[in-house]
């Protein structure tokens, strides 16, 4: 059996992979605790994830209804850009500051300046830094709690925080570390003098993990967590990685044509390409894959988290925001939402606030409302779909992910608006896209030649009563409205240089 562990932002996820029947014999999940404030802070306390781990592991073995000494390798999934510091002890020196901080949005754009502007960002690194990016969070820390940085002696992301509570070793893979600003991403490699930047003191040689391939273990499982977590020790836990890469494996999206759309707290939109995708304005993000090649992704932060917002303000349940939007009519009656309560990533406004724009005495209902919100969260995503289609990046359909995909009305939206047709993939796509890799690091290791695109077609399997095809009509009509969209954005934002159509 294998392990997949997907730590996000509201819980950990974990799922036991049985190799011979290629399918999910159990599942688990535990609860985070989030630490936010109105200035943009968004926390965790790393042990939170430890402990959700421990929790959410000991369900899965549970309900498989296994001996956890069957267990042949765990697979580690985690929240990109996460910032864990540690000291000389491997104990945090602060909170993990998570990819939708927002409070380092300064020493983002003084990070962008000191290395030539969006130009040279590109240049350097390929990828254009964002205040969620590990970066500049490690130069917020430096201003304002200097003593915790003071005593930083190892810099680790969320996953491989992870990796080192297992196997004691700190080290990272090219997909996640690509989400740093201080990683280039053409040449697979740490870029020094990035980190050098944000973080003059310290020592990246010290500081920084030792970067490993896709294919090869973090480590073994010491004999301490084995037996605290009721598993074999020695046990291989492969690289790992970023939740993105790792939902690419576990939705199949290993070859180009694939597109994996995230319909989570934030969203994703990203593909498979052969060769790095850098392109001006840098809204794209030039991420390394965790099977190899790349992974031309654009996150949006506000997807179900917004939808939540509208949900809560009218004390709604899922059920009943769920008919809400289903009893209003596309375009929501001329109301739109600029759905940006968390600030925006992609196009990249990380103080703006939310917006609802085109109310009146008529269209001002309960019904309306749901469906903008839903509606401006899904523009978004056409946003960043339309960016990768400008780069030759052609969906030929769309696996859909993440807890919005279990609405059959938001499916029908995408599809409508993507104007692409699209499908789920059966379990959590991170956490299997996990155990896949430590199935397939753990065959390596044997000397077993099996490629990960095998392991993929035998145990991703799509869910066909989700399959959505667009509706041509629907589709010409949210057209306009997406134009629409467009159009306001620009008026609210009139700097932005990008307006896909």
């Amino acid at each position: 059996m294998y392990i997949g562990v997907d730590c996000g932002t509201q819980s950990t996820k974990v799922v036991v992979l049985d190799p011979d029947r290629q399918i999910l014999v159990g599942e688990g999940q535990a609860p985070h605790e989030l630490i936010s404030g109105a200035d943009g802070q968004r926390e965790q306390d790393p042990q939170v994830w430890i402990d959700a781990l421990e929790q959410a592991l000991a369900t899965a073995l549970r309900r498989a209804g296994i001996d956890g000494r069957q267990v042949r390798g765990i697979g580690i999934s985690g929240q990109q850009h996460g910032l864990v510091a540690l000291d000389a002890d491997g104990c945090p020196v602060y909170p993990a500051k998570l990819w939708n901080d927002t409070q380092a949005f300064r020493e983002c754009a003084a990070l962008i300046e000191a290395m030539g502007g969006e130009a040279g960002c590109l240049a350097r690194l390929g990828v254009v830094p964002q205040p969620g990016y590990t970066a500049p969070k490690l130069a917020w820390l430096r201003a304002h709690h200097r003593a915790a940085y003071d005593r930083i002696a190892t810099v680790l992301l969320p996953h491989d925080y992870l990796n080192f509570y297992l196997t004691g070793e700190r080290v990272a893979e090219c997909g996640d570390a690509s989400g740093t600003a201080y990683f280039d991403t053409r040449t697979r490699c740490w870029d020094t003098k990035a980190f050098h930047h944000v973080a003059p003191e310290l020592d990246p040689e010290r500081v920084l993990p030792r970067l490993i391939a896709s294919d090869e273990p973090a480590g073994m499982l010491t004999p301490q967590m084995a037996a605290r977590l009721g598993l074999a020790a020695g046990i291989p836990v492969s690289s790992g990685g970023g939740d993105n890469m790792m939902g690419a494996i576990g939705t199949g999206n290993l070859s180009p044509g694939a597109i994996t759309m995230s319909l989570g707290t934030s969203g994703t939109v990203y593909g498979c390409a052969d060769a790095p995708v850098v392109a001006e304005p840098g809204l794209i993000a030039n991420f390394c894959a965790s099977h190899g090649g790349w992974l031309p992704l654009i996150c949006t932060m506000n997807v179900t988290s917004a939808t939540r917002q509208v949900q809560t303000l009218l004390s709604l349940d899922l059920p009943g925001f769920t008919s809400a939007v289903a009893a209003a009519p596309p375009g929501a009656e001329g109301v739109q939402v600029l759905p940006f309560f968390d600030g925006e990533r992609v196009p990249m406004l990380p103080e703006a606030t939310a917006s609802f724009i085109g109310l009146s005495a008529h269209n001002t209902t309960p019904a309306n409302l749901c469906r903008a919100v839903m509606e401006g969260t899904t523009f978004g995503l056409r946003y960043g779909l339309d960016l990768l289609r400008a780069q030759g990046i052609t969906p030929r359909d769309i696996r859909l992910v993440g807890g919005g995909a279990n609405s059959a009305v938001w499916r029908q939206m995408v599809a409508d608006v993507m104007n692409v047709p699209l499908v789920c993939v059966a379990g959590e796509a991170a956490a299997l896209g996990a155990a896949l890799q430590a199935w397939w690091c753990d065959l390596t290791g044997r000397g077993d030649t099996t490629s990960l695109q095998t392991l993929c077609d035998q145990a991703v399997q799509v869910d066909e009563s989700t399959r959505t095809r667009p509706d041509p009509a629907r589709s010409q009509a949210y057209q306009g409205h997406y134009e629409r969209y467009l159009t306001t954005l620009a008026a609210h934002y009139p700097h932005l240089s990008v307006a896909p159509r």
